[in-house]
């Protein structure tokens, strides 16, 4: 039976897939040929892969893999794979109930009532969604899917992107800045890694304005965080709403400071139904491969590799 080294803590049922399909062992081996991770806190490059002289695939149950170098390891010959699609729409649910909760102060309300305050007057008003327009930071699956759902609240969408899609109907902005002049929400649905890091910095911030409200489901790594803090302290933004933050778990106190932010603790796509769904695909690119069919979704600095070597386990 293929051994499998198991990285990070799968729920049971994903667990158990796994041990139907492989032998699962918790600590590096030579004779490991796959590697199953549930969870990104552990850096997984070249210098990781070398502890399994025998590794051939590196299942990663999650969309995002900046904490996996896919470049150094299709070096090696090791394939990495993620799971996209099974994810997209709780994570796009999340997107806008964070746009929500961010600009109607939904936590700071309920405090105020948990706290006796109702009695002693309203709560203040707030902001409002109408009128305002949107920028997606990242229209892929997720920005698309988050787009289809502002769509039904009539916001005007922008984006910005790598480049222009012309099957879409939404403005596109050839740069991150002229989008967040245009708009005053401004969506982050792109991944992380070296390409992507501060790409909301504090010019991006200033052009968002006053009235500008940041929500980043995506990565913490694309926000600059200090400018961040920055922007908010000095009325630069008025709020932002947070799944994600640039060193999970921690989160600077500044921010969890402050009234005019929500935070959540990357639970963007964390319900049963989605994190089962994306431990079965991870556990499936894995079964895949060792059958002789290639890896199912694999991440594109392995597609020509995956491909390659599918086609070599299929002959």
């Amino acid at each position: 039976m293929v051994k499998i080294f198991s990285l990070g803590v799968p729920l049971a049922q994903v667990a158990q897939s796994l041990a139907e399909h492989f032998e699962v062992c918790h600590g590096p081996t030579p004779e490991v040929r796959g590697i199953a991770v549930s969870g990104g806190h552990t850096a997984i490059d070249g210098a990781f892969a070398a502890g399994f002289p025998g590794l051939e695939i590196v299942s990663n149950s999650g969309v995002g893999y900046d904490h996996i170098d896919a470049a150094a390891l299709a070096t090696r010959g090791i394939v990495v794979t993620n799971t996209p699609g099974v994810l997209t729409d709780e994570v796009a649910d999340l997107v806008l109930g964070l746009l929500i909760a961010t600009v109607r102060q939904l936590p700071q309300a309920e405090r105020f009532l948990r706290a006796g305050r109702w009695t002693s007057g309203n709560y203040p008003l707030t902001a409002t969604l109408r009128g305002r327009k949107v920028g997606i930071l990242g229209l892929g699956r997720i920005g698309k899917a988050v787009a289809r759902r502002l769509a039904a609240f009539d916001l005007e969408i922008e984006y910005h992107g790598r480049k222009p899609q012309p099957e879409v109907e939404y403005r596109y902005h050839p740069s991150l800045v002229g989008l967040a002049t245009s708009c005053d929400v401004l969506i982050v649905t792109v991944s992380g890694g070296a390409e992507t890091r501060h790409m909301v910095n504090r010019e991006v911030l200033e052009a968002l304005g006053p009235n500008g409200i940041l929500i980043n489901a995506g990565r913490g790594t694309v926000v600059d965080e200090s400018a961040l803090v920055k922007a908010l302290t000095e009325k630069r933004i008025q709020g932002a709403g947070l799944d994600v933050f640039e060193d999970e778990p921690r989160v600077p106190a500044a921010l969890m400071a402050m009234e005019q932010v929500v935070l959540l603790p990357h639970v963007g796509s964390a319900s049963v139904h989605t994190r089962l769904a994306m431990g079965q695909l991870m556990v499936d690119n894995l079964v895949s491969w060792f059958a002789g069919k290639g890896a199912i979704t694999p991440v594109p600095e392995s597609s020509a590799l995956a491909s390659k070597v599918g086609l070599a386990k299929r002959k």
